[in-house]
């Protein structure tokens, strides 16, 4: 772990700054993969919403547990372009119903589940030279090229701390109190425990092709120094209809010594103005131990404070620039004094 982040800072100082930056919002939902890209220097973007979950599991009498979900990302691009400083956050609120005896029981837990603080760095751009526009052929500017499958390249390294002095559903094991033998119950062990502080490193890639498809790659080592390390993958298509729509599909994999699960999420998104996008999502697993269904809707919005990067050539021309036009100024008003000079000198001629 450490050396991936020192990894990262070695190649924030050795490598050239090209922006991120883009005149729409760029953001990470509707799904849950982290995109490649950071958001540009000065911009600071908020990404939340809601979620319902439902779960049914097979294997304990079809108990139940209900849950909404609250999130919110906060995304600010400081120092480089390149660079993003990230806060992803989640609070829960779920039932579990145990149906294993005669009559139903219910019990509520809430509490955060996640709260993580991060940094994302670009390590390679394939976009950063602008292509040129062959404004005499359509097929030249469409046609499939083998850039195009040239992926950019980003590390997003980080820690999660579990805040609360109770963990409502440590590891996202929704159904470990009934997974556990009745003797442990009654000697009174408790259920795992996440530390409070544990670790995640996620390897991003994010390719563009045919002006209208974006695929984005996600592989992830999760929970780095607690008991149960988690693996995940995630891999998201994105499919532009015009300028204002979008649709997505997204699979993801979850494997530790704990669970595997499989999901599968679809939605939409509306740009909404330049700097707000509103999104929706409907998704399912692939197992029934639990079977798990969800819908959940969110907003995107950022604060624009970006200003595009100038190197000391194009500072220096833009104040040439300027100081040629206030001479111009200057010569025009002198102009314009000669002139009523010699009109009052004609006058008293």
């Amino acid at each position: 772990m450490k050396f991936l982040i020192t990894c990262s800072f070695i190649l924030l100082g050795l490598t050239s700054l090209f922006s991120q930056y883009t005149d729409q919002i760029n953001s990470n939902r509707p799904g849950i993969s982290i995109g490649a890209f950071a958001v540009g220097k000065n911009v600071v973007q908020l990404e939340s919403g809601f979620a319902h979950q439902n779960y049914l599991h097979s294997g304990y009498n079809k108990s139940t547990f209900n849950a909404g979900i609250s999130f919110l990302s906060v995304r600010w691009g400081f120092l480089f372009e390149r660079l993003e400083l990230t806060y992803q956050g989640a609070y829960l609120k779920g039932t579990l119903t145990s149906k294993l005896a005669t009559e139903p029981t219910s019990t509520t837990k809430k509490g955060f589940t996640e709260n993580f603080l991060g940094l994302k760095f670009l390590l390679y751009d394939p976009y950063k030279k602008e292509e040129k526009i062959n404004v005499y052929s359509w097929k030249a500017n469409n046609r499939f090229k083998l850039r195009d499958l040239l992926p950019a390249v980003s590390l997003t390294a980080g820690a999660n701390a579990q805040l609360g002095k109770e963990q409502p559903y440590p590891y996202r094991n929704y159904f470990a109190q009934l997974y556990r033998p009745i003797f442990y119950q009654n000697i009174g062990v408790p259920l795992d425990q996440e530390p409070f502080l544990h670790f995640r490193a996620t390897l991003a890639t994010q390719t563009h092709f045919l002006r209208t498809w974006v695929l984005v790659t996600n592989l992830s080592y999760q929970r780095i120094l607690s008991d149960y390390p988690e693996k995940n993958y995630i891999v998201t298509l994105t499919h532009t209809l015009n300028p204002l729509w979008s649709i997505y599909l997204e699979n993801e994999g979850r494997y530790s010594d704990l669970f595997r699960n499989n999901l599968v999420r679809g939605g939409a998104a509306y740009l909404w103005s330049d700097d707000l996008q509103i999104e929706a999502t409907v998704g399912a697993n692939t197992k029934n131990t639990p079977g798990m269904l969800f819908i959940n809707a969110g907003v995107s919005y950022r604060l624009d404070f970006h200003k595009d990067f100038q190197t000391a050539a194009e500072l220096e021309a833009k104040s040439l620039n300027k100081q040629e036009k206030q001479v111009k100024k200057a010569i025009r008003k002198d102009s314009k004094t000669q002139k009523k000079r010699n009109k009052k000198a004609k006058r008293k001629n």
